[in-house]
């Protein structure tokens, strides 16, 4: 008799439904760390979480001087899943460390509990596109500004020299070329000093 296959720790936890859990707090969908860590218990009662605190500091987040994040580990079994997250205010922007409560801290150690809980299968679909940056308005390209050509002024004296060292080039390359930085109705009024210029 065939033996039936023992689910996974993440086939168990990623199979478990949590949509009337789901709360909505401005644009995203969230599992609150209550809920997560009350389901794992309820199908792993030994999981452990671990809250890591800086070896030095003895606080429970870490810092590099400008702002600053926390470190959470989930352990179910012999597995460990650690998240680190940044401290951030309601708009999900990371706080500057000398404006860090501790108030803010737990709120990251709680949304880190549930993120970490998420790696081991819970709610992981939540967390997709996460990491994908925003999108920004597609940047509208200017076009170059042209310069009106003269026969006969500075930028003419830029252009003479360039025309007699192709005179074996067609005019009409000629003036496609000239046309990336000159306005094309002048170069319709330099064509006749152009051709001069090209057969001379």
């Amino acid at each position: 008799m065939a033996q039936a296959k023992i689910k996974s720790v993440y086939e168990t936890l990623s199979s478990l439904s949590i949509k009337d859990k789901v709360e909505r707090k401005g644009k995203l969908d969230y599992l609150s760390w209550a809920n997560a860590w009350h389901m794992l218990k309820q199908k792993y009662p030994n999981a452990q979480r671990k809250v890591y605190e800086h070896e030095h500091t003895g606080f429970n987040y870490f810092t590099d001087g400008r702002s600053a994040w926390v470190k959470v580990g989930i352990v179910v079994g012999d597995m460990e899943h650690i998240d680190m997250l940044p401290v951030m205010d309601f708009r999900n922007n990371s706080i500057s460390v000398d404006k860090i409560t501790s108030m803010d801290v737990n709120k990251s150690i709680q949304r880190s509990t549930a993120k970490a809980i998420a790696m081991h299968g819970l709610g992981l679909s939540l967390w997709t596109g996460e990491d994908v940056p925003e999108l920004t308005a597609p940047v509208k390209e200017v076009a170059p500004k042209l310069i009106a050509l003269k026969v006969g002024d500075a930028n003419w004296k830029k252009v003479e020299p360039y025309i007699v060292a192709n005179k074996t080039t067609p005019l009409a390359d000629i003036i496609k070329t000239l046309g990336a930085k000159y306005s094309q109705g002048s170069l319709k009024v330099a064509e006749k000093a152009i051709k001069k210029l090209l057969t001379t």
